[in-house]
């Protein structure tokens, strides 16, 4: 038998026994859609969130607060440091009464906060935007000390502190996603091995007889090698086409979202797809090599 009739046949009798042994097949195929599923959804979420955070860190600011009894007429020195390096691309004045009516905009739901003050409850502030590209961490931080020396100076605060937090943060969730999708993977993999075993032993008297009239191991195991193959392939594709819908589902939802738009405005690039599906298909072969390494069938 030449091996294209060989494959062939791996490829027919493995679909036969999907059929036979639906029920058995679906618990694998579920099994390993939902870790896929769990993996591709974390894999998803780290990179809409770097998206973001990429998008936060070039509109990354400094902030210069200064007591609330200075005045901006005062502020010459503190001006002039700010604007001084390479890296800076603009320095803008923030008024007290500016500062209130930002608060009232931003959260109107608490605005009264910022009522009934006899003087103005928000500092004067410089904000200071640059370019992340040129800025030099060393002199980036001995310039961000030398502007909280100033005796007019309250508080120095530096966006790119927040966000490298929250980089970090994505980091650990991403890599606590990415364990639980392989502990789930390899349950996948032990019941793809258990489904495949018992498809075996259901029939090892058909397998007996070919044994005797010279079938070798390899056309013996191969259809099951192929069934558990197909069996990782769909719960890859099934992990793969419930993320495209849930993708689909929040993506109107994402636009004024800060939470959904971290899941919801871009999908996995094609590559990482087949990787998902790829994966899906490894751990299922890998589960039938695993059901039939020990004693022949």
């Amino acid at each position: 038998m030449t091996l294209g009739k060989a494959l062939y046949y791996f490829a027919r009798e493995a679909l036969l026994n999907l059929f036979r042994s639906w029920k058995t097949s679906l618990l694998a195929v579920t099994t390993i859609a939902v870790s896929l599923f769990i993996g591709g959804f974390f894999l998803m979420l780290a990179a809409n969130a770097s998206r973001l955070i990429e998008d936060w860190k070039s509109e990354a600011m400094v902030v210069v607060y200064f007591a609330p009894t200075t005045d901006l007429n005062e502020v010459d020195a503190a001006r002039s440091l700010a604007g001084s390096p390479a890296w800076v691309e603009g320095v803008d004045e923030v008024t007290a009464p500016q500062a209130r009516e930002r608060f009232r905009a931003s959260f109107p739901s608490v605005a009264t906060l910022v009522e009934g003050w006899e003087e103005e409850p928000l500092p004067a502030s410089l904000e200071v935007s640059f370019d992340p590209l040129l800025v030099e961490d060393h002199a980036f931080e001995a310039w961000l000390g030398e502007l909280e020396e100033l005796p007019e100076v309250e508080l120095v605060d530096d966006d790119r502190d927040w966000v490298d937090q929250l980089e970090l943060a994505l980091q650990l969730v991403l890599g606590l996603g990415l364990a639980l999708g392989a502990v789930l993977l390899g349950a996948a993999i032990l019941t793809i091995a258990s489904v495949i075993r018992l498809t075996a032993i259901l029939y090892q008297d058909e397998i007996d007889v070919m044994r005797l009239v010279g079938a070798t191991e390899f056309y013996l195991r191969g259809p099951f090698y192929v069934e558990g193959l197909w069996q990782g392939l769909l719960g890859g594709l099934v992990a793969l086409g419930a993320l495209f819908g849930g993708f689909v589902a929040v993506q109107p939802m994402a636009e004024g979202s800060l939470l959904l738009g971290t899941m919801g405005t871009t999908f996995l690039a094609w590559p990482q797809q087949v990787l998902l599906v790829g994966v899906g298909a490894v751990a299922g072969l890998l589960g039938a090599i695993f059901s039939l390494r020990r004693e022949a069938i």
